[in-house]
């Protein structure tokens, strides 16, 4: 039984530590992933996510990213983010699977948002995110 809860512990959702973005008039609560054992965990085990929530990872400085959904367990768009802070490409990525969805160029950042967030609000390559960490 103490192996049990254990394994259970450990596959809880981790929550970090969250700030405000801006997609032109949409405002996103964005948890951060800066540390590499925060951006592995990223947001697996999530049940669910709100309507404007979401997760940015951030790069060491501008990388060739890769992005992929092994234990995660809702659909996400994510939004591959230059030093300047705009929107290289966008990719949907499908609930726990183990494929690569990459940066068109290197990147510094990668926003999470539920899957469709972006088209919804019109959001595309080229649009600016403010407030992204530095």
């Amino acid at each position: 039984m103490a192996t049990l809860g254990a394994t259970a512990w450990s596959q809880q959702p981790a929550k970090f530590p969250t700030i405000s973005l801006n997609a032109g008039m949409h405002v996103i609560k964005a948890e951060v992933a800066a540390k590499d054992a925060e951006r592995q965990q990223g947001l697996m085990y999530r049940e669910r996510m709100g309507p404007n929530e979401g997760m940015v990872f951030v790069f060491d400085g501008p990388a060739g990213v890769c992005m992929w959904m092994k234990n995660t367990y809702i659909p996400l768009s994510v939004a591959f983010i230059d030093e300047s802070g705009k929107i290289i490409n966008i990719e949907d990525m499908q609930p726990q699977t183990t494929d690569s969805h990459c940066a068109k160029r290197p990147a510094r950042y990668a926003l999470e948002m539920n899957q469709g967030w972006f088209r919804q609000k019109n959001i595309k390559p080229g649009t600016a995110i403010q407030g992204l960490p530095n």
